[in-house]
């Protein structure tokens, strides 16, 4: 068999198994849903599913990294020290495009696991692309000047609330408000938070 054919499969594997794992979160939620069903649902043999992930946990694991990959890669060279704000928009876009995937995972039967994972991302996109604002403008920026961990993660909880009632409330806003809002949200609890002794 060619490389070709066989990246050709695993890639066919994945997507029928990550269309499978969205919708038995939907119908059953994600602590119900067995490895079993989930082979079941997408078609494919429990030994394709271990070939590739150890777990159902493992496999939501590995979908949530690839996604922060392709958004890393996304806004990383477009990324200017002027224009940190522009993460935050294609983050949103980002959240956007996998809408059915984060809505199962932080809604109601998602998974308290990945709520916690996607918080501990979350905080570190704080960390890397908070920014002290430039010449004045802080529009869009998040500033984190402290080395204090309690004031990126509660704006990181703060973001993974905002993507939760965002997605709930059938994306009210673009991206782009959601993120501009966020944003300024997050920038006053920083300068709230730089006055702190």
């Amino acid at each position: 068999m060619t490389q070709q054919v066989k990246n050709l499969r695993l890639r066919r594997t994945q997507k029928l198994l990550r269309e499978a794992l969205i919708e038995l979160i939907e119908e059953r939620g994600f602590d119900a849903l067995t490895i079993g069903e989930l082979t079941e649902r997408a078609l494919v043999s429990r030994a394709a599913f271990y070939r590739q992930y150890q777990d159902k946990y493992d496999l939501v694991e590995q979908i949530f990294a690839e996604a922060m990959d392709a958004l890393s890669n996304d806004v990383g060279d477009r990324l200017g020290q002027d224009h940190p704000a522009e993460v935050w928009v294609k983050f949103f876009e980002h959240i956007e495009q996998y809408e059915r995937l984060y809505r199962a995972l932080l809604g109601r039967k998602g998974s308290p696991w990945f709520v916690m994972k996607m918080r501990a991302s979350m905080t570190d996109l704080v960390k890397d692309y908070g920014h002290p604002p430039n010449r004045g403008n802080t529009s869009m920026h998040l500033v984190h000047t402290s080395s204090d961990e309690f004031v990126p993660d509660l704006v990181a909880t703060m973001l993974v609330e905002a993507i939760s009632w965002w997605l709930e409330h059938a994306r009210p806003y673009t991206a782009k408000e959601i993120a501009t809002r966020s944003s300024l949200l997050a920038a006053a609890i920083f300068k709230e938070a730089s006055t702190w002794q």
